[in-house]
């Protein structure tokens, strides 16, 4: 007789000010995957389409390698969310959302993401390591996927500190589980120190040396 499957254990509940802010990074996930496609001329449509893959591929690459039920096939708002960010992409100047304003919305929305994707995964019986893993894939691989389909280098490409940021936060997180850091701290501190990598990278454009820099 085959063996029964495991029975995912059911996600753990965000409070409702932790909702917010994932559905705050994903909104802003999704705006640059618009803005993308905005550069590049295309259609609304293909907005949209940005819009959605860049939001939730991190999330849902995640939840299928952890066994759990796909996050935004369950969430009402996440898909309209996306979807809505794309419409103001296509109906605003895109004067608006030229400068850094959108990098430091990206870098705080990364450190948030990686930190809740980490959670999520040790709530579901992850180790640590993995759990950290996990949580730097659901900052970064929604950015991955939008820049292939752009056809320009990914994020895992560029030496800027951007996975160096997500991965920070997403240690930190597991580390404050290890220790049995209350989450109301360990969540926080671990998505400001994430943040505070990526804005010291934006600011003082910091990143790390390619192999053979040093060569002459």
């Amino acid at each position: 007789m085959p063996l029964p499957l495991p029975v995912p254990l059911p996600a753990p509940a965000l409070p409702a000010a932790l909702a917010l802010i994932d559905l705050g990074g994903i909104a802003v996930f999704a705006l640059t995957g618009a803005l993308l496609a905005a550069r590049l001329r295309q259609t609304l449509v293909t907005m949209a389409f940005f819009a959605v893959v860049t939001g939730v591929g991190g999330g849902s690459v995640r939840d299928l390698l952890i066994g759990a039920p796909v996050f935004w096939v369950r969430d009402p708002w996440v898909a309209p969310v996306c979807l809505g960010v794309a419409l103001v992409a296509w109906f605003t100047p895109r004067r608006w959302w030229e400068g850094a304003v959108l990098e430091w919305l990206d870098a705080a929305g990364l450190g948030a993401y990686a930190v809740l994707g980490t959670a999520k995964a040790l709530g579901y019986g992850v180790a640590p390591v993995p759990a950290a893993m996990m949580g730097v894939i659901t900052g970064c691989v929604g950015g991955v996927i939008r820049d292939v389909l752009a056809g320009r280098p990914s994020i895992l490409m560029r030496p800027e500190l951007y996975v160096t940021a997500a991965a920070l936060s997403a240690s930190l997180c597991a580390l404050g589980h290890i220790a049995g850091v209350p989450r109301e701290i360990a969540w926080p501190v671990a998505a400001l120190a994430g943040f505070g990598l990526r804005g010291a990278a934006i600011r003082w454009k910091l990143a790390i040396p390619a192999y053979g820099s040093d060569e002459k």
